[in-house]
């Protein structure tokens, strides 16, 4: 598989990625750090729909039904040099499934995620899985 984005910006403003028929406005000044993501962020962002992509696909082929999933996530950012560290997050996922099997949904949550695997290769993730009965 390939996958192909365009991103954009203009001097002393703000930027954008397209990806399809999506526009992503993303901060890239000092003045839009208290209303746009930054990389960072987005960052974030894309390792959480990674793992919210990853439970649709895994209730079909665990046999689960779910009304909704949340994940929040928390990220440690090192100075020299500048990367992320760690990654933690908590994924609550609301079900009255029996079905829902948590321990197995999180190991192929962490074998076959795309974006997981790539940002486990370059730093410590910590997570946990929560069903919530609705």
């Amino acid at each position: 598989m390939e996958y192909f984005v365009k991103a954009i910006s203009s001097s002393k403003s703000n930027a954008e990625i397209n990806v399809k028929t999506s526009k992503i406005i993303f901060g890239i000044t000092p003045e839009s750090a208290d209303n746009l993501p930054n990389p960072a962020e987005l960052f974030l962002g894309s390792f959480s729909a990674c793992i919210l992509k990853n439970v649709e696909r895994f209730s079909i082929l665990m046999n689960f039904e779910y009304s909704n999933a949340e994940i929040m996530i928390n990220a440690t950012r090192l100075e020299k040099p500048p990367r992320m560290d760690e990654i933690n997050y908590e994924l609550k996922i609301y079900s009255q499934d029996n079905n829902l099997n948590i321990n197995l949904l999180k190991k192929n949550i962490e074998k076959f995620g795309t974006i997981f695997n790539t940002v486990k290769s370059s730093c410590s993730i910590i997570g946990e899985i929560k069903k919530i009965s609705e």
